[in-house]
């Protein structure tokens, strides 16, 4: 019988997570799981390509495809209703799950997947308990903290990595004297929307690091993810991590300078299960993969801005600028986690004071075995 984690603690473990506490303990829900193994069967349209050596790491490694439409969809026997938590839908990364309603690819599944705007720290509780089915987000500290408290949450497929072109990534306001060159970090203060417990944190370290800072010598401010380049702007904070497409509106500024960006070829962060898809409802797990992953390899498969009808469908569900999005490259949009990621993250906690305790071995963190079946890979 599955143990669950208690409400109280739940709350207290993303209270003192976010505080940088370690908690409350509790049983690894996972010690007892006895799920009947899966079959795994061939997937007509997923070949060899489909699946990656998640040990490689290489910044110019080509994303997992499977052919356009593929993998088909297997409806359900009875429809399911899904609800997904995520930060924002203005940013580019959550747009796969938008076109994914919008072209009814979830539908195909026999999935009613609603969209639901939260901040990660309310969202998570409602995930390890059940009442949101999935998280569209990262292996935040909170996560971590969560799992190693005995929050039955996993990472099960990422999103993406960007464009060796983007400037997606730390930028700041030059002081008289400065350039992108030579910047005195510490002592300054960054707007994020999730703080020191972001899984930016570590591109940002290895940044920081480079101009005479780091995550211990800066000071953060929480921002809603409307609110981080408006801050930046008028003064608010001095820094900030700014996505795609966002950073166009200062990039040739010469106020602002980048100082770099995410890891090339590796992920940060995509979908996050909680206990009713990882083990009451699995099917509808996968189901719910198998649309995402036929809508990167139909919609998202290469240089998907080079289609100026889409990016005005893109515009129109992000609800931003048509030209601001056309202005920055194609993401690589990647279903693959990478070997190793979830040890760098907690590293980079560490640093910052945000996480207590051993690290959480990556197989209690990564769970690639849904992705992998609806590829038709056997791990």
């Amino acid at each position: 019988m599955r143990t669950r984690t208690p409400w109280t603690c739940t709350v207290a473990l993303i209270t003192a997570s976010l505080l940088g506490a370690a908690g409350c303990a509790g049983k690894d829900s996972t010690d007892d799981r006895a799920a009947a193994p899966r079959t795994v069967a061939p997937v007509a349209g997923c070949g060899a390509g489909s699946w990656s050596d998640p040990a490689d790491l290489a910044p110019d490694r080509k994303p997992a495809r499977c052919d356009k439409g593929a993998p088909a969809a297997r409806p359900l026997a009875k429809k399911r209703k899904l609800t997904v938590a995520t930060g924002t839908l203005s940013a580019e990364y959550v747009a796969p799950l938008q076109v994914a309603v919008a072209k009814g690819e979830f539908a195909k599944e026999g999935l009613d997947v609603q969209l639901k705007v939260l901040p990660t720290p309310d969202a998570l509780p409602l995930l390890a308990k059940g009442d949101v089915d999935a998280q569209w987000a990262a292996p935040e500290a909170a996560v971590m903290n969560g799992i190693n408290g005995g929050f039955d949450i996993r990472w099960v497929a990422a999103n993406f990595s960007p464009d060796p072109t983007s400037k997606s990534g730390l930028w700041v306001r030059l002081k008289d004297g400065e350039s992108a060159d030579h910047v005195d970090m510490a002592g300054r203060k960054m707007g994020t929307m999730i703080g020191k417990g972001s899984v930016i944190a570590y591109p940002m370290d290895t940044s920081l690091k480079k101009h005479g800072g780091g995550l211990g010598e800066i000071g953060f401010q929480q921002l809603g993810s409307a609110d981080v380049l408006t801050a930046l702007e008028n003064g608010g904070v001095d820094s900030a991590w700014l996505l795609d497409p966002v950073w166009r509106k200062v990039d040739g500024d010469k106020k602002y300078a980048f100082l770099g960006g995410q890891p090339l070829g590796e992920p940060l962060g995509g979908l996050l299960f909680g206990p009713t898809l990882l083990n009451k409802d699995p099917d509808a797990g996968v189901a719910f993969l198998r649309a995402y992953i036929r809508t990167v390899n139909t919609y998202f498969a290469g240089d998907y801005k080079a289609d100026p009808a889409f990016v005005a469908e893109l515009a129109k569900l992000m609800k931003t600028d048509e030209a601001t999005l056309r202005s920055t490259p194609s993401m690589r949009m990647d279903w693959e986690i990478r070997k190793g990621t979830t040890d760098r993250l907690q590293q980079a906690y560490a640093d910052a004071g945000v996480s207590k305790g051993a690290p959480v071995p990556e197989e209690k963190v990564v769970d690639r075995a849904m992705y992998a079946e609806a590829v038709g890979h056997s791990l």
